[in-house]
């Protein structure tokens, strides 16, 4: 039995990658050309569904192509790490964010007083 893999071929790539480029020109020259009419309510909110529907579909092409694949990919393999991340409760939250603030106050109290101490030390050699 032999293993076959099949690679999924990405085929006209540049002329996709043109399309969405087009696509986000003509969204944001849209919203530009429309942005003089008067601001009434249904007129913006044509503009952003416009503008979004147009984004929408350049991401759709620009996944077809292959390097929107393996962004895809590599957004969908973050997003099942992500997943797997256990999450601190909120008292293991508090706790660690006392401590932190701690050692904070501590850590400034010490370098104020080496600050001061240094301070004085130059202050009496110098005069």
């Amino acid at each position: 039995m032999s293993a076959v893999s099949e690679e999924k071929e990405y085929q006209l790539d540049g002329l996709k990658w043109l399309l969405v480029v087009v696509l986000l020109v003509a969204g944001i020259g849209g919203n530009y050309y429309f942005a003089n009419m008067a601001e009434s309510d249904p007129g913006l909110l044509y503009r952003v569904l416009g503008v979004l529907a147009l984004f929408a579909m350049a991401a759709f092409v620009a996944a077809k192509t292959a390097k929107g694949a393996g962004f895809v990919a590599l957004f969908r393999g973050a997003r099942t790490e992500l997943r797997k991340v256990v999450w601190p409760t909120a008292q293991e939250r508090n706790q660690t964010t006392l401590m932190v603030l701690a050692v904070v106050i501590v850590m400034a109290l010490l370098l104020w007083g080496l600050d001061a101490l240094f301070g004085a030390l130059a202050k009496l050699v110098i005069g």
